[in-house]
């Protein structure tokens, strides 16, 4: 009867030990997965304060054009 339970004690151990161990693996290739996302999004948000940088320099250049546009239509 002893060895009986014994050995039902073992078999609940090890699957224990089996579902750690699959957790363990699923945890780290989680981890994996979210560095290469994070990596990700500050790649994006570097694209997109270029991006806005880029749109702010030509907002710049139309805005200077169109008061050059006044200036000339003023002179007239």
């Amino acid at each position: 009867m002893e060895l009986i339970q014994f050995n039902e004690l073992e078999d609940k151990i090890k699957n224990i030990v089996q579902e750690y161990a699959g957790l363990k693996k699923k945890n780290q290739e989680l981890e994996a997965l979210l560095k290469n996302k994070t990596e990700e999004l500050e790649e994006v948000s570097k694209k997109i304060e270029g991006l806005i940088e880029e749109r702010d320099a030509v907002r710049a250049k139309v805005d200077r054009l169109l008061v050059l546009l006044q200036d000339v239509n003023m002179s007239q």
